[in-house]
């Protein structure tokens, strides 16, 4: 029976039964020509126009919920320019009815009427107080939606699988880029009001067929139903879009791990873990923050866990060895230098390559520890070389950019270097210049006032560019390996090279080139007026008594003459 069959006294009876919910606010908009009709609750002032506009600008909706509110209000007004296949959208927010009451939480249900375009022309909303139970009921909720306790959650997945038994179901999982030291530098309790907003956006954003938890600390989980791939990235770039990356003056990254289903039988956990396997992957990614989840991904984890398994009883057992790289001058033919390296001797695996643990011990914090092992042997190395005759030449090692900001690296170069009575100039450091460079060039600057002279190593490679050559504060510039084997196949290219060369050389920056494999890169490179390499064509990083066998070669060598 429609409502405009029923008689007077029903339709009488019908505003009486919603007027006496006094914890209540109904009401229908007529978004086309800007009407708003209250059936009980006397929120709005007579003249309003936009009812969702009016409450974000006022005090009935409590701050820490403004955000998600104004979200929810921006979906709103997309429903009106320009459509949508919902029929029914709700979210929770902290309000007040009164100017003179306590916020509470409020349950707000808005019903779509739509016109043949699939846009809004009216809604009636309901805003309801939630009881005492209510709340009690929502916290419990909240207690067993999390990944100790999955219970409920993986029931309300259930369901929305059981009812979309066509379709393909995603894990989206996310959380808070480097969130501890969100915490660290803005406090515990901007932290928790960052979270806070995060999950009210989830209510805004996800459907009820879009089930969401907090797992843990900054974890959230979402799990979708999708027909193409590309619905997955169309949600999570709706999800960073509608949530942005600023709150409250803190910046925020978020980084995504995706599952698709491929077995429904096996357990949520399962799906769960691979989307965890997938967000990790991209830990640290610059470019990217979207990992899908593969089983190269699993293998990739057994690895991980192996490596870190053993890392500290290999810094322990002394398994981390030094390796030095000679550095050649061109023209002579001498060694002029040597750049440290770490290969890991592990007693049963044997040679670990670098690329295999490196990567992880910078994920994880142990290059720190990695790091410092390896600047005292370079100048326990030094050392020797000057105890025993031999003429010493520079070293120059690594500093990681992860710990940039938390460590005193100068004072860790000063300390060695008069712990073992060093002359300064024998100890040199390589940085990877960054996107991030306010931040290396200070420790750059801070080291060279110190005496010390810096390398920017991979130049060509990652973010480096001639632009970084204006400002940099860096002596030496390292030509990276990949720069030069791809520029040497054009003559374009090899242009580009000579010009580098050159134009590093005229700002008073000497030239360092990686990587160099044949004679004819070395001589194309002297060509240049590029003066120093390193590489297979002169040698592969060997270990140090090779090193001192030929250093003390050359030693004698030249004392004969």
């Amino acid at each position: 029976m429609r409502i405009n069959s029923w008689s007077e006294d029903d339709r009488k009876l019908l505003v009486d039964t919603i007027a006496a919910e006094k914890d209540s606010v109904n009401f229908f908009w007529n978004c086309r020509n800007g009407r708003v009709f209250q059936l009980c609750g006397n929120l709005f002032p007579e003249d309003i126009s936009d009812p969702f506009a009016y409450l974000s600008s006022s005090k009935f909706v409590k701050e820490t919920s403004l955000a998600a509110f104004r979200m929810f209000c921006t979906r709103i007004n997309n429903f009106i320019e320009n459509g949508t296949e919902e029929s029914l959208v709700s979210a929770d927010f902290s309000m007040r009815f009164s100017e003179d009451e306590n916020y509470r939480m409020c349950h707000i249900t808005v019903v779509i009427l739509k016109d043949s375009d699939n846009k809004a022309v009216s809604f009636y909303v309901t805003m309801r107080f939630f009881r005492e139970k209510q709340i009690a009921e929502r916290r419990i909720l909240d207690n067993f939606t999390s990944d100790k306790s999955p219970e409920i959650f993986a029931n309300h997945i259930k369901r929305m699988m059981d009812s979309n038994p066509e379709r393909e179901i995603a894990f989206i999982q996310f959380d808070v880029e480097r969130f501890k030291l969100i915490n660290d530098a803005y406090g515990e309790k901007s932290g928790d009001r960052l979270l806070k907003y995060l999950k009210d956006s989830l209510t805004v954003i996800c459907s009820d067929e879009q089930p969401f938890a907090r797992l843990t600390a900054d974890v959230f989980m979402i799990v979708i139903p999708f027909d193409e791939e590309i619905e997955i990235i169309d949600f999570i770039h709706k999800l960073e879009q509608n949530i942005g990356r600023i709150y409250e003056g803190i910046e925020f990254r978020l980084v995504f791990g995706v599952c698709i289903v491929e077995d429904r039988t096996a357990q949520t956990r399962t799906h769960g873990d691979n989307a965890t396997l997938a967000r990790q992957s991209v830990k640290g990614n610059a470019l990217n923050n979207i990992g899908f989840y593969n089983g190269k991904l699993k293998n990739d984890l057994y690895h991980q866990h192996y490596i870190e398994d053993d890392m500290k009883s290999a810094m322990l057992n002394n398994e981390f060895v030094m390796f030095l790289q000679p550095k050649y001058n061109i023209s002579t033919g001498k060694i002029i230098g040597a750049e440290a390296l770490t290969r890991w001797i592990h007693p049963y695996k044997g040679l670990i390559p670098p690329a295999q643990f490196i990567p992880i011990f910078e994920k994880n914090g142990f290059i720190l520890n990695l790091d410092q092992l390896i600047w005292e042997k370079a100048c326990k190395t030094i050392r020797f070389w000057i105890d025993n005759g031999v003429e010493p030449v520079p070293i120059s090692v690594n500093i990681s950019r992860e710990y940039l900001n938390t460590f005193d690296v100068v004072g860790k170069f000063n300390e060695l270097v008069e712990r073992y009575n060093i002359p300064i100039r024998f100890l040199e450091a390589e940085i990877t210049e960054s996107y991030d460079a306010d931040n290396t060039s200070d420790v750059v600057r801070k080291m060279k006032n110190c005496g010390f002279t810096m390398l920017m190593d991979d130049f060509g490679s990652g973010f480096s560019s001639l632009n970084m050559l204006k400002t940099t504060p860096f002596d030496v510039l390292k030509i990276d390996r990949g720069f030069l084997s791809e520029f040497m196949e054009s003559e374009r290219g090899r242009k580009i090279i000579a010009h580098t060369i050159s134009m590093s050389r005229d700002i008073g920056l000497d030239i360092i080139a990686e990587g160099v494999e044949t004679g004819a890169q070395a001589q194309f490179l002297q060509n240049c007026g590029c003066d120093v390499a390193q590489g297979f064509y002169y040698s592969k990083p060997i270990p140090v008594e090779e090193f001192n066998r030929q250093l003390h070669e050359q030693t004698a060598e030249r004392t004969k003459k």
